[in-house]
């Protein structure tokens, strides 16, 4: 294990929360911090060259952001059109999250959307228009009840 350094571990204490809605998130944790937002990013990226960073991830708190429906669409796509196809349907503004799972036995799906509108029926729309892009039509639904509550791993605290 790599050692962080004091500066690294207080990064990583305020990046791994929620980022601030701004045109210029980084430069307002910097400021924070009191660094450049360019010191800032020089360490964000060698944390990652090193893998001590492998993702960042954003998380969709969709019903405060206006949308009512939600729905998880498992699909089963050809591995060799797999790229294409996540591609595809990443490019559609509705789909906040396109990933890759390996199929198991019992389920045969392979590639995951996550997709927002107003009603189950728009949701139904949207796959529609996937489905008919991509020439994929094996999937299943899997909408949202209700809205679970959503965190970020914590490893270091901001203070």
């Amino acid at each position: 294990m790599t050692d962080l350094t004091d500066v690294e571990k207080k990064v990583i204490a305020f990046i791994q929360g929620d980022m601030p809605v701004t045109e210029r998130p980084y430069r307002e944790i910097a400021d924070t911090l009191g660094m450049t937002e360019d010191s800032l990013l020089d360490i964000v990226k060698d944390l990652c060259e090193r893998g001590l960073i492998r993702r960042f991830g954003a998380t969709l708190r969709h019903q405060k952001s206006g949308f009512e429906a939600n729905v998880m669409v498992a699909w089963q796509v050809d591995e060799a059109q797999i790229d294409a196809a996540g591609e595809i349907m990443a490019g559609f503004s509705e789909v906040s999250h396109c990933y890759r799972r390996d199929p198991a036995d019992e389920w045969p799906y392979n590639l995951y959307t996550m997709i927002h509108a107003q009603d189950e029926s728009s949701c139904r729309e949207i796959v529609r228009k996937l489905s008919a892009e991509t020439s994929l039509y094996t999937y299943t639904l899997l909408f949202s009840r209700r809205e679970l509550k959503k965190t970020s791993m914590q490893y270091f605290g901001s203070s």
